[in-house]
């Protein structure tokens, strides 16, 4: 088939009807959906949480790429796709099959019973449920907008919470102060479990470091428990038991050197 959306264009199409809105960030729906389903999130390997504004994609991309290399096999959920829908959600290594996708959204489709949802929702317990039948070894979860009330945040004790830089974005839905918005993306935090921080703004550090506090989740911070930077085309990466020289992430773009310290340090000692 020609289409990018193949077999699944016509199933994707009638449930992106399910919800006249295009982003409405509430917990409930999918909530009550991944009930139905007989709560999949419960039954997924040690995830790591991405939020953040800038560089969630790559962060995630360079943390896949390390678990892959370790020998692990890395689910990913990532948004938006690039060619094909397919590419959201990788399983064990692999993207998705045209023919396990229509598949699993008929029966998250039938588990929904016509009640409303988001697509963005309705995506996202599709991927759960395949990510929960298919073993692995590790998820990579990427928030799809703001953490608080987004639809990945069902996770009740991720591995490791990662925020990434914060900055103004979707103001219409996460208003537009920095604090606001970087008390969104830190709803991911969750209690007792660790989190880590890219450099941040002045303003939205000091919310991730009181959220990390109050709910004493250890927190660690580029720039300050551990950093990176490029070195003779290199790149070096800081932390509490040394130093590690790296090559170069194959990504392009200085930005790319956070990024890729940030996934290095959610395996540093």
């Amino acid at each position: 088939m020609s289409d990018h959306l193949r077999a699944h264009d016509a199933a994707l199409e009638r449930l992106r009807g399910l919800h006249p809105i295009k982003i409405d960030l509430s917990l409930d729906r999918i909530t009550r959906l991944l009930d139905a389903l007989r709560r999949p999130q419960d039954r997924l390997p040690p995830t790591i949480h991405v939020a953040g504004t800038n560089g969630k994609g790559s962060t995630a991309a360079f943390i896949r790429a390390i678990g892959e290399a370790a020998g692990l096999r890395v689910h990913v959920l990532t948004s938006p796709h690039l060619v094909r829908f397919v590419e959201r959600i990788r399983l064990s290594g692999s993207l998705i099959t045209e023919e396990h996708l229509p598949d699993i959204l008929a029966r998250v489709e039938a588990a929904n019973a016509g009640q409303s949802i988001t697509f963005f929702e309705i995506v996202t317990a599709a991927a759960f449920l395949a990510f929960a039948e298919t073993p692995a070894d590790l998820l990579v979860l990427e928030v799809g907008l703001g953490g608080r009330f987004d639809a990945t945040n069902v996770i009740a004790r991720p591995a490791v919470s990662v925020i990434c830089p914060v900055d103004y974005d979707h103001k219409e839905f996460l208003g537009e102060d920095l604090a606001g918005i970087a008390g969104e993306k830190a709803g991911i935090i969750k209690r007792g479990r660790p989190v880590i921080s890219a450099r941040q703004a002045e303003a939205a550090e000091a919310v991730v470091e009181r959220q990390a506090l109050a709910l004493g989740a250890p927190l660690s911070r580029m720039g300050v428990e551990f950093d990176a930077w490029p070195e003779r085309g290199r790149l070096i990466f800081q932390h509490p038991a040394g130093l590690m020289d790296l090559p170069a992430p194959a990504l392009i773009g200085a930005h790319q050197i956070d990024n890729a310290g940030l996934a290095i340090a959610h395996v540093s000692p």
